[in-house]
C-alpha cells in the first residue's frame, strides 16, 4: 500500500524558508514526485516535480524562490521554499506518479498546511 507522509509545514513570516518533507512507503519505482499546492477558493496547482532522472520542472513563478530536491535512499522528496510570501500560503500536496500497466497512476499525501503571515 502506497502511503505519502508530509512534514514541515507551519507559520512563517513573509521573507522567511521553510523545507517540506514527503517520506513515500509501499513503493517500488516511480516516475516522477512532486509538490502541489491549494489556496482556499482556488484550484489545485503545480508547485515543482522531479522525475526519476532527476528532471525537474517548476511553476514559472516559483522558480526563483523554490527549489525541488529527492533522497532516493530514504524516498523522500523535499521541497526548500526561501522568500515566502503571504500568496504562498496554502496547503501543500505531495504526489508521486508511479508507472502501471496501463499508465500512470497519481498518489496524494494528506496535505500540510503553510501560512505565510505576519
Amino acid at each position: 500500500q502506497v502511503q505519502l507522509v508530509e512534514s514541515g509545514g507551519g507559520l512563517v513570516q513573509p521573507g522567511g524558508s521553510l523545507r517540506l518533507s514527503c517520506a513515500a512507503s509501499g513503493i517500488f519505482s516511480f516516475y516522477a514526485m512532486g509538490w502541489f499546492r491549494q489556496a482556499p477558493g482556488k484550484q489545485r496547482e503545480l508547485v515543482a516535480t522531479i522525475t526519476r532522472t532527476d528532471t525537474t520542472n517548476y511553476a514559472g513563478s516559483l522558480k526563483a524562490r523554490f527549489t525541488i530536491s529527492r533522497d532516493d535512499a530514504k524516498n523522500t522528496v523535499y521541497l526548500q521554499m526561501n522568500s515566502l510570501k503571504p500568496d504562498d500560503t496554502a496547503v501543500y500536496y505531495c504526489n508521486l506518479r508511479v508507472p502501471t500497466t496501463s499508465g500512470m497512476s497519481d498518489y496524494w499525501g494528506r496535505g500540510t498546511q503553510v501560512t505565510v503571515s505576519s
